[in-house]
């Protein structure tokens, strides 16, 4: 995208139109709203912080907290957990003590296809000598054995990365069930309890857990008073297995658990981190080198948005420091979260959708629901570098905003800019382009964001847009007023390699309520299926990107020309008499309501029986939007009770000679 475009009401297609009169549109659609809060305004993972932070601070400007971004439906339920038990809703470990590690869990992720540099980081802590649990229903690729490209370059390691295995990653691979990893974690720590009434003092570490804990004789209760029979049914997993996964434990103290969206998006994946974080209280296994926690997130900068604020329920000392350093009266009711905005704008309670960048209509739930909810907006407005599926389903009027990508040189009034963003790690870095930018009109996220608000604020605002505009250092001054840990902002900026965020947990500072780090009682729950049900978890394929499908190949899976499959159990298919690559239709159910999607394809794979697994977006229609995990209201996208039948043409056609260029979902 190169020029600003609008969509007119009635009109069928975008047409070009000039900056003062798209952000005039955007300002008096705003404007005109009965209340702010008919308003929602959308965060990619994407954004950087400078414009992140100046996002967030014009919604609140106008009068709203409706700022539902992508963590919502990701690692929402990761900062749910850890914020109540360890006082911060981030991870607690660095890249280096993946190095001084001994043990490391990677529960509900594919760091091959989602987090493929970290397979780099495995690989050093293997030649370290770490152990590697594997926990997944599906056993990838990239947890089996990896070669390291740079290998090829140091002529030590070069022949036998070329004529060797490479790599190899996992120790122990556990196929848990889908929504099993609670009871398995549960099973592991009833070994290792079993372990210290046999060894005292040396599997359990009950000096840290006297002086830095709560809440552990409740929890050591609840693990008594759960049977194997409940554990090995729930998780899939045997009980002497759990037994290799507990003596690999026992014994070590630098233990690391990764988790993604494998945990996260489950019905009770805020549970389910809660009890990562019971096993490393009881191990003693967080604030010392080559120990805690590390939910392994995706995209660039959703963590880093968090931080700048984008947040619905954000709390209320970051919002005394916006009103002091901003002379405004922020509001203070909560605002929707991704699933609460999308359910407004379906029930027609909203009437602009602001999009900062991203493909909502893709990465949410309940395609249909999100596209009927689109549709009822007086307003859509999308900020992106280039066209995505979800431009197209649009309300009355539509706005497609261009913007520079991240690589393009962004020159201001004062120069060359750079922008920042924070990683899982907690480590904050600069950005600076280096590319002439296309041809166009493109203007950067700032300036886009600035000049919305000038057109919309008017004399409401003293905040001075110009200015940030002009050199995003004054941005930075700004921010390190208002978020702690960014006190010398542009000066840490400057330093290579950027600077570290505190970290209580990594010091074992917890900041909770009462100071502690607050073991949990978690409640282990059966759900019954219907008979013929089967569980579905969405995944992503080795050739996407969050929404952006590059191929439809998934080479390390066997899937070549096609996206709409379904990888079954052999046996589940032998029972409902499918065979491979028959096109079958595949039903959800929840709470009464059916959502169904047609003519997918059959394809026997190692799965745990009664499980499935599609592909996203492809399977996200399946998806209820009601359907969502506790405490944090991410869509339930790895547990999605189905039903399949045979479609009425039964067989696959051919496979079509596959499209060589890049298609956006």
């Amino acid at each position: 995208l190169t020029h600003p475009m609008v969509k007119r009401p009635g009109g069928t297609h975008y047409e070009p139109i000039e900056w003062p009169e798209a952000f005039q549109i955007v300002a008096n659609e705003l404007n005109a709203l009965a209340t702010p809060d008919e308003a929602v305004f959308y965060t990619s993972g994407k954004i950087p912080n400078e414009p992140a932070f100046l996002f967030q601070l014009f919604a609140r400007e106008f009068g709203t907290n409706n700022l539902p971004d992508c963590s919502n439906m990701c690692h929402e339920s990761s900062g749910s957990a850890l914020s109540p038990t360890l006082g911060l809703g981030k991870g607690s470990v660095t890249l280096n003590d993946f190095y001084e590690a001994e043990v490391i869990l990677i529960i509900g992720q594919n760091p091959g296809t989602n987090h493929p540099r970290m397979l780099s980081a495995l690989q050093h802590a293997k030649r370290n000598g770490a152990k590697i649990i594997a926990v997944n229903p599906l056993f990838e690729a990239g947890l089996n054995h990896f070669k390291n490209p740079q290998d090829f370059m140091n002529p030590l390691r070069a022949l036998g990365a070329l004529l060797g295995d490479g790599t190899q990653i996992t120790d122990l691979f556990l196929q848990v069930r889908v929504d099993g990893d609670m009871a398995l974690l549960r099973g592991i720590m009833k070994h290792l309890l079993a372990a210290e009434q046999l060894n005292p003092g040396q599997v359990v570490d009950h000096q840290f857990i006297a002086e830095y804990t709560t809440g552990y004789d409740a929890v050591v209760e609840t693990l008594n008073n759960t049977s194997w029979e409940d554990i090995e049914e729930l998780s899939g997993i045997s009980r002497a297995q759990l037994l290799e996964a507990a003596n690999m434990l026992a014994h070590k103290k630098k233990i690391i658990t990764c988790w993604a969206m494998g945990v996260t998006q489950q019905r009770q994946g805020v549970q389910t981190i809660q009890e990562i974080v019971n096993l490393h209280l009881m191990k003693g296994a967080i604030g010392i080198p080559g120990a805690g926690t590390c939910p392994v997130r995706g995209h660039s900068n959703v963590q880093g948005d968090r931080t700048m604020g984008i947040w619905e329920r954000v709390h209320s000392n970051f919002l005394d420091a916006l009103a002091k350093e901003f002379k405004f009266s922020p509001p203070r009711k909560d605002g929707f979260d991704v699933v609460e905005s999308l359910k407004a704008m379906n029930a027609g309670k909203t009437k602009v959708y602001f999009s900062f960048g991203g493909n909502l209509l893709a990465a949410g739930p309940d395609t249909e629901f999100i596209a009927e909810g689109m549709r009822k907006q007086n307003l859509t407005v999308f900020v992106g570098t280039k066209l995505n599926r979800g431009h197209l389903v649009t309300g009355k009027t539509s706005l497609l905003l261009p913007t520079f990508t991240h690589v393009d040189i962004d020159m201001q009034k004062s120069g060359h800019q750079m922008t920042s963003c924070e990683n899982s790690m907690g480590v904050v870095s600069q950005n600076k382009g280096i590319l002439v930018p296309l041809a166009g009109q493109m203007l950067s996220e700032v300036a886009i964001i600035s000049g919305v608000a000038i057109a919309t604020l008017g004399d409401r605002t003293t905040t001075d847009w110009v200015a940030m505009t002009e050199n995003y250092d004054v941005i930075r001054d700004h921010i390190s007023r208002v978020i702690p840990g960014f006190e010398k902002f542009n000066e840490g900026l400057r330093q290579p390699g950027g600077f570290y965020l505190p970290n209580g947990p990594r010091e074992r500072k917890f900041t909770t309520e009462n100071g502690k780090a607050n073991f949990t009682k978690t409640e282990l729950e059966k759900y019954t299926l219907e008979p013929g049900q089967l569980v579905l978890m969405t995944v992503r394929s080795h050739d996407q990107f969050n929404t952006t499908i590059y191929e439809y190949n998934d080479r390390y899976r066997g899937i070549h020309n096609e996206r709409r499959v379904l990888f079954m159990n052999a046996k589940d298919m032998a029972d409902r008499g499918l065979k491979a690559k028959d096109l079958i239709d595949i039903t959800s159910h929840y709470e009464g309501e059916q959502r169904k999607v047609e003519k997918f394809v059959t394809v026997p794979y190692d799965i745990p029986r009664g499980n499935v697994s599609a592909y996203f977006p492809e399977a996200n229609p399946l998806v209820p939007i009601t359907s969502v995990a506790k405490v944090s209201n991410t869509p339930t996208s790895k547990y999605v009770v189905v039903t399949v039948e045979k479609a009425k043409v039964s067989t696959a056609p051919a496979a079509q000679k596959q499209r060589p260029e890049a298609v956006s979902a």
